[in-house]
């Protein structure tokens, strides 16, 4: 009785806790959509905290024409869906090679991309920047090609640890079949690493479509700034109005969101995987 009492106390608390971590996560995230369908005045008399009687799209209507912030949002979407995918096709070659060839030299190089995760991003922003400016890459191109290198490291990583964990006697099965190593990555690797590979998007998607600072550094062209750079312009410009400010923010956040969503369970697999032994 005293362990069965003990293990109820026990499950109360600990939903009780994720409940409110829940809750912490998930009321701003509202706060931020309920005051993005408000108009200014009905803003400043609540303050957001009272839900809308009456639903306006003038702010979303306002923020993707008048502020042009459509633009911003397919510029990160083009940026963030190239990047992430040049850093699962590159990111997965190295780590089968990792996993799978042996050749000189292996370990020192797969160490030192390890070792590339300890130093701090932004250490080397203004270092990329004036290389990239050198040599005429500023500008798109210069900002998809270093997204991409600070993308791999981890995903190589990751990638790495699960084709560890695939048995040989696949591979062996589709040589026998004639397969080369090229279609033995494609056909048989990567399909059984998806929960990895939906890890390695989310994480990815979410740093390019995030990214600030970098990118404030790197483009000089107002027509191809990233949405976050834009979402900045876009409050530069409109600090006093909040709903119109609280709907661009939603506009940037409903992308991975949605994302998210649609690959969660491949991700929590991916997150999960070796845990549980036997």
């Amino acid at each position: 009785m005293y362990y069965r009492a003990k293990k109820i106390i026990t499950l109360i608390l600990l939903h009780t806790f994720l409940i409110s971590v829940a809750l912490s996560c998930i009321f701003p995230f509202m706060w931020m959509i309920n005051s993005s369908l408000k108009t200014e005045t009905e803003f400043r008399a609540d303050h957001g905290l009272v839900m809308s009687k009456r639903i306006s799209l003038e702010n979303y209507k306002q923020a993707l024409l008048g502020e042009r912030l459509w633009a911003y949002f397919f510029n990160s979407v083009f940026y963030t869906a190239i990047t992430v995918f040049f850093i699962v096709i590159i990111s997965s070659l190295a780590a089968y090679g990792f996993s799978r060839l042996d050749f000189p030299g292996k370990n020192i190089v797969f160490f030192m991309f390890l070792a590339a995760m300890m130093i701090p991003l932004p250490a080397g922003f203004v270092p990329l920047y004036v290389l990239l400016n050198k040599i005429h890459l500023v500008n798109r191109t210069g900002y998809v090609l270093a997204m991409t290198n600070m993308g791999l490291s981890l995903s190589i990583y990751l990638l790495k640890t699960f084709f560890d964990q695939l048995p040989h006697d696949l591979e062996d099965a589709a040589r026998i079949d004639g397969c080369g190593r090229i279609r033995i990555w494609w056909n048989v690797c990567l399909p059984l690493v998806a929960p990895a590979l939906a890890v390695v998007i989310i994480f990815n998607a979410l740093n390019v479509w995030n990214e600030f600072v970098l990118a404030s550094l790197m483009f000089t062209e107002n027509n191809l700034m990233p949405l976050q750079v834009g979402l900045m312009e876009v409050y530069n410009r409109n600090i006093i109005q909040h709903t119109l400010i609280m709907a661009s923010l939603t506009i940037g956040a409903v992308p991975i969101i949605l994302l998210y969503l649609r690959m969660q369970k491949q991700f929590i697999k991916g997150l999960t995987a070796g845990a549980v032994v036997g």
